[in-house]
Order: structure tokens, then C-alpha cells, then sequence
């Protein structure tokens, strides 16, 4: 009954399933918005939150910080003063991801966001690193 290592390692792997090797987890819905006179209507925002398991007021603010305009959440979908492009608004959400919700460490999409005094955290679940970040 002595197997070798390899052969341990492959059955193993083999017992595991197709999507513990994808790389990218996080499939972020494609910004569906509209142009309505001077007021861009995000409608899939709070899906975009929730895939990202984050605050919709925090993705709100940065967003309307990056793109120097009011906000307000109606609903499922965000309101912005001004016409914006999906393509702007796809850049601005992978900035987000890039900025608020990837471990600058490990890479993996599984953090939260923890405020301690006037300072905020990015604290990854997966490898347990934290990182500061700016405050929106």
C-alpha cells in the first residue's frame, strides 16, 4: 500500500473541483446605464455591490469623487448629475476594485473594509494582510 507522492498529489487534485483553479473569482455585472438629459442612471449598482461586498454609500462616494459629481442611490441603481459614458463608468468601478477591494497582497478579492479611528483597513480574508488605505 505505499503510493508515492505524485500519484497522492494527482488524486487529490482530482477530487477537487474545476473551479478551485480559476484565478479571477470576481465577475463584476457590465455597467447597463442610461443618458437621461443631464443625468447618468447607473441601474445595476446594487448588484455591483453586492458582488463586490462592499457599502453602497462607500462605492457611491467614490464614484462621485472620481467623477466630480453628485450622487444619490434610488432604489437599486445610482444617480449622477452629467453625462458619463459605460466605458467611464467600467474604468471607474475596476479603479474601485483595484484600490478598495483586492489584497494588494495576495490579490484575492476577499477583504473588508474596517474603519479604526480615523483610519481605514483593507483586511483580507483569505491571507490575513492588512493594508491601509484613503478614506472616500
Amino acid at each position: 500500500m505505499a503510493l508515492d507522492y505524485e500519484k497522492m498529489l494527482n488524486d487529490a487534485y482530482s477530487q477537487l473541483p474545476q473551479g478551485a483553479f480559476k484565478r479571477e473569482r470576481l465577475e463584476v455585472p457590465r455597467p447597463a446605464c442610461t443618458v437621461s438629459g443631464s443625468r447618468t442612471i447607473l441601474h445595476n449598482f446594487k448588484e455591483i455591490c453586492d458582488v463586490l461586498r462592499r457599502d453602497p454609500v462607500h462605492v457611491l462616494r467614490f464614484l462621485s469623487k472620481e467623477m466630480a459629481t453628485a450622487g444619490a442611490v434610488e432604489g437599486g441603481r445610482a444617480i449622477f448629475q452629467g453625462r458619463f459614458e459605460p466605458e467611464a463608468l467600467k474604468r471607474l468601478i475596476e479603479r474601485y476594485i483595484e484600490r478598495c477591494v483586492t489584497c494588494p497582497v495576495c490579490k484575492r478579492p476577499d477583504t473588508k473594509i474596517v474603519k479604526e479611528k480615523r483610519l481605514h483597513f483593507l483586511i483580507c480574508e483569505a491571507c490575513g494582510a492588512r493594508s491601509s488605505i484613503k478614506p472616500v
